[in-house]
């Protein structure tokens, strides 16, 4: 029988933090973590947003704990300082959903001079992960979630040229990152279990679902046909939000789900459909690839992890 949000358990006690979790397929993950009981932390770039979020839910699930923090992830600092607050807060930690994203922008930097699509969609989630580590390991059964792509399949991780100094293409920068998703996701679970630490992580990808994340590129690039035109599209062939969130939903809360699972729609080409496990590429199963990438990413981010 095809999981569902029915299939939601009670989540009362349970704290949860979703990056991004103002908009599309995190703010439909908060919605329903939120319904079932959890204490949900939005952390996300924009406090209006975020706030008017937190109002939404709160609006439909009147019982919901739900609140707002502000995180850049494109600036270590706002992590640093995001990790600090979560944790003169809060002791404990059950899901770390990294779900925020940027996709195919034009070329750009963040605050600490990464290229904007691997600095926000890998590093800033690496040092997140690194900072909230103590509060996820003091949490038995706690689970790391991270939100990738079936575009991670073509991706390839450029060692000589990461933040595309000497050429950049938009949608080789994304598939890069989303590979990086991965290889982060698979090497964290092997150096948690090399931990016996009673800690997961566990991949997933929402098929194709119609949110701002297709339209956002085109805007920062000025380009008025690419905003028109991807409602559209999104219309046509997208599923929605709400469906789009259920794998990220399974790998928050399903029981079933085991470290180094990887979660996507089973329906074509895992664009639409329930959520079932899926097969990610063979460079994301690298694990040279992924120790180097682990190095670089604590060099770059000057966040270590006790593992």
């Amino acid at each position: 029988m095809a999981w569902t949000a029915n299939d939601i358990p009670d989540l009362s006690g349970k704290t949860v933090v979703i990056t991004g979790g103002n908009s599309g397929i995190g703010y439909e993950a908060a919605l329903q973590v939120a319904a079932k009981g959890a204490d949900t932390i939005l952390a996300c770039r924009s406090p209006k947003r975020a706030g008017a979020a937190v109002e939404s839910i709160v609006e439909r699930h009147p019982q919901a704990k739900v609140e707002a923090m502000e995180l850049d992830l494109a600036s270590l600092d706002s992590v640093e300082k995001f990790a600090a607050a979560f944790a003169a807060a809060r002791d404990r930690l059950d899901v770390l959903c990294n779900n925020a994203g940027v996709m195919a922008l034009p070329k750009g930097k963040t605050a600490d001079g990464f290229e904007m699509q691997f600095g926000t969609n890998h590093l800033g989630h690496f040092a997140l992960t690194g900072r909230l580590l103590d509060r996820l390991l003091a949490t038995p059964g706690s689970r790391v979630v991270n939100v990738s792509s079936t575009a991670h399949k073509p991706g390839k991780i450029n060692f000589e040229d990461l933040h595309g100094e000497r050429g950049y293409w938009k949608w080789g920068a994304y598939a890069q990152s989303k590979l990086a998703n991965l290889l982060f996701t698979f090497e964290l679970q092997r150096r948690l279990e090399g931990k016996q630490a009673a800690t997961i992580a566990v991949g997933c990808h929402p098929g194709y679902a119609s949110t701002n994340l297709q339209t956002a590129g085109p805007k920062m690039a000025g380009s008025s046909l690419g905003e028109a035109i991807w409602p559209w599209i999104n219309g046509v062939f997208a599923q929605s939000a709400e469906m789009g969130a259920l794998p990220t939903l399974r790998a928050m809360v399903d029981p079933g789900v085991e470290g180094g699972d990887y979660l996507g729609p089973g329906g074509f080409a895992e664009a639409w459909g329930a959520p079932v496990k899926v097969a990610p590429s063979g460079r994301s199963q690298d694990r040279e690839v992924a120790k180097q990438l682990w190095a670089v990413s604590e060099d770059l981010t000057g966040v270590s992890y006790d593992l």
